[in-house]
């Protein structure tokens, strides 16, 4: 410590434990010689803890050889202790620096681009009017303005309808729409009729053009013409192209028949077996086991010429489930399959649920829907 300047380094506390016989003038002469003392604390006759400025230990050295105090530090704090730190691993700390300022200095380039399209646009077509820009890994950020790259892929891709460009960290982001053309509206004037896709009951009946010819209570079939595709009165009528819904209640039905009781076959863990090759017609065994097993497993294995059956003992078990999972378990699954053949605009009103007791269980689902169920046919 005594090849340190300490006069430098004002802001440093160190807290020193001093014995000496007589405390008391060692404590009037650090007074006496203009040393700061703080935080005194007498730990035993001969013993103090004191804190003094880190710019005055040399006086306190001097005074402690006159009065013959051993004094030890126990305590360093402050940021004078820092830099002194510092000076003696110069080497790490400016390894630190040079690794941030690198970092920093990596962190002002782009080191990868994210292209992410929609549907026919492909990310190798925009990399590639990138490049023709200078847009690359290892550009610097301040080269780059994601403004005019928007607008130059929008000018120069006729299939780009939005694009949108970031730096992200150290990562560009694009994000570009494809343009899709409007649909070609075709107008079909041809003379048609309405008729029914289902059977129903009708509820409702709307029409923009032609004459229906069915009414609310009506029961119609499949194939039956709802609306008429004419116009006029009864004495001048002319074809037209027939449009509008008609509204039924349809009715869609699962049935399936579930045993309360099942058969459950296990193995009982004892085996057979028998081994033998056949020639002329005739087996030759060269393992026969007696097969005493009432209901087993038999399994056929064929290598090369030799020809080997295992048997293997089954017990079977009646396993008796419970009749209300069982019907609410069938349930659930006739209504997935109803509803998965459904089209979104069909509307379900009402769900009807019977079962048939017996031997097993026939399960019947009855789905209750309302939907349009008219379908252009051409007026031969």
């Amino acid at each position: 410590m005594s090849k340190v300047n300490f006069q430098k380094y004002k802001s440093g506390i160190i807290t020193i434990e001093a014995r000496s016989l007589i405390p008391e003038k060692f404590i009037n002469l650090l007074w006496k010689n203009g040393i700061s003392v703080r935080n005194i604390v007498k730990k035993d006759i001969t013993t103090l803890n004191i804190d003094i400025s880190l710019k005055d230990y040399i006086k306190l050295k001097d005074i402690a050889k006159r009065t013959k105090t051993k004094v030890k530090i126990v305590e360093r704090r402050g940021f004078a202790f820092f830099l002194i730190k510092v000076k003696r691993r110069i080497a790490f700390v400016i390894g630190i620096i040079l690794f941030v300022g690198i970092i920093y200095y990596l962190s002002t380039f782009v080191w990868s681009i994210e292209i992410n399209v929609d549907h026919n646009l492909t990310p190798y077509e925009i990399r590639q009017q990138l490049k023709s820009y200078g847009i690359k890994p290892g550009i610097n950020k301040k080269n780059i303005n994601v403004y005019e790259v928007e607008e130059n892929l929008m000018k120069n891709n006729g299939n780009i309808m939005w694009v949108k460009a970031r730096v992200d960290g150290a990562k560009l982001k694009i994000s570009a729409m494809e343009r899709q053309s409007p649909p070609n509206v075709v107008a079909d004037d041809k003379p048609c009729n309405l008729v029914a896709k289902k059977d129903g009951e009708v509820i409702r009946v709307y029409t923009k053009a032609g004459t229906s010819v069915v009414k609310k209570g009506d029961m119609i079939r499949k194939g039956q013409i709802v609306v008429k595709g004419e116009q006029g009165n009864e004495n001048s009528t002319y074809a037209v192209h027939a449009v509008g819904n008609v509204i039924c209640r349809t009715f869609y039905e699962e049935i399936k028949d579930v045993k309360i009781d099942t058969l459950k076959r296990e193995r009982t863990g004892k085996e057979a077996q028998d081994i033998y090759i056949k020639f002329n017609g005739k087996k030759l065994y060269l393992k026969k086991s007696p097969n005493k097993f009432v209901k087993y497993d038999k399994i056929e294995d064929k290598r090369l010429c030799v020809n080997i059956e295992n048997y293997y003992e089954v017990k079977e078990t009646t396993v008796h489930k419970d009749p209300q999972k069982v019907i609410n378990d069938t349930y659930d699954e006739l209504y997935s399959n109803i509803c998965a053949n459904l089209d979104k605009s069909v509307k379900i009103v009402d769900k009807i649920v019977s079962y048939e007791q017996g031997d097993s269980y026939r399960m019947r689902v009855l789905v209750v829907a309302e939907e349009n169920v008219a379908l252009e046919q051409p007026i031969q």
